[in-house]
């Protein structure tokens, strides 16, 4: 088999688990994906098979946009909501507005982190430093250096506030660690905050509304159908795949 398909990743599922379970599907030993998601996120995840694998450098580049939510007050080690907590949540305080900012305060903040802005990778991610990835590190209890890296927000929008859950939209360069926005967000408001939830909306050129959960996935595969829901790079190059 050779072309793409366009998974909607399970929470909890790694980008490895879906590699491994496609090739497993497919029976195609080549099988890569073009950009990962962490553990807790879900959405677009680009899978590559074939003679396909060869194309995934062109897409790595690619912008990419989320639907995320956040909570304020509560931080944790690893930016999301799977680390632990660091800072303990105040109830009193919370509803005394003593300690989470209005709301016009929280919308004045986000607007300054649309442009060009610096962040610096965090420990619980796969970046590599030295060869190692920074995550496997972090769970040792080790911390090393990173060097900030530019990074562009393009659109950043709040959709929901309640209380200390906000919900908001982005789309941004590749290379955007959207846990590190989120923190960096909940620092500059003074009261710190973890990425709660995350939906990848966006890889260019693909779009959620094309992704299939791996539950479809596994059923054409078991009923051999698997290859008719892949997508031709040849399509994608030629323009002829267009967003659903």
């Amino acid at each position: 088999m050779d072309g793409i398909i366009i998974v909607n990743k399970p929470q909890d599922w790694t980008s490895f688990d879906v590699v491994a379970k496609i090739r497993n599907l497919s029976r195609e030993r080549k099988v890569g994906h073009s950009g990962t998601l962490d553990p807790m996120a879900t959405g677009v995840l680009p899978i590559f098979l074939g003679r396909a694998t060869k194309a995934i450098q062109y897409f790595m580049d690619g912008d990419k946009g989320y639907e995320g939510e956040m909570v304020l007050g509560i931080k944790t080690d690893s930016g999301d909501a799977y680390g632990k907590q660091q800072e303990p949540n105040n109830k009193q305080q919370t509803n005394n507005n003593t300690k989470i900012p209005n709301e016009e305060t929280i919308k004045e903040i986000f607007k300054k982190y649309i442009g060009e802005i610096e962040q610096v990778p965090p420990m619980f991610s796969a970046k590599k430093i030295n060869g190692q990835r920074l995550y496997k590190l972090a769970r040792q209890g080790i911390e090393v250096k990173r060097e900030p890296k530019k990074v562009k927000i393009y659109d950043l929008r709040i959709t929901n506030i309640d209380s200390s859950r906000v919900k908001f939209e982005v789309v941004c360069s590749k290379g955007t660690y959207i846990r590190q926005l989120a923190v960096d967000i909940g620092d500059d408001l003074g009261c710190g905050a973890h990425l709660s939830k995350l939906v990848r909306t966006y890889a260019h050129p693909f779009c959620i509304s094309q992704a299939l959960t791996m539950d479809t996935i596994i059923t054409l595969a078991k009923h051999g159908k698997l290859e008719d829901v892949i997508i031709p790079v040849e399509e994608l190059f030629n323009g002829q795949n267009r967003k659903a």
